[in-house]
């Protein structure tokens, strides 16, 4: 007759070893969560030159060391590219927001802080259409 087997014993959290989300990896879904919530904004979007709408994330990753579930603290910079004129505020506002809770939910960290630096604004005028005098 076999012996039935007995659950090894739990090993602690500590002792498990760690999980460490890359500073690319962060940066690349705060990019892509940025891309979606301005996705929203149809006005702004069909202002911005097509081929220049990709978002630039930078991110800077503190492992968090026995501090509770979160894997780790998020500072992020994403550079946007926005159409003229448009709700501005509105949209960094909302890649502020998606960014935050996409980083924090797929990323398992707490993101302490989310700079949103608007690199360049398009309008009608900047796109080379009627390069005569604005008046």
């Amino acid at each position: 007759m076999a012996q039935p087997q007995t659950a090894a014993p739990a090993v602690p959290a500590h002792e498990r070893g760690a999980t460490r989300v890359a500073d690319r990896v962060v940066a690349k879904i705060a990019s892509r969560a940025a891309r979606e919530a301005l996705s929203g904004f149809d006005e702004s979007a069909a202002l911005v030159t097509p081929g220049r709408t990709a978002p630039r994330a930078r991110a800077s990753v503190r492992p968090a060391f026995g501090r509770g579930p979160s894997l780790g603290d998020a500072r992020l910079h994403i550079g946007v590219e926005l159409g003229y004129p448009s709700d501005i505020g509105a949209q960094c506002g909302a890649v502020r927001r998606v960014v935050t809770e996409r980083v924090g939910g797929l990323a398992g960290m707490k993101v302490h802080d989310v700079v949103v630096t608007v690199e360049r604004l398009h309008s009608p005028h900047t796109r080379g259409e009627g390069r005569g005098r604005v008046r």
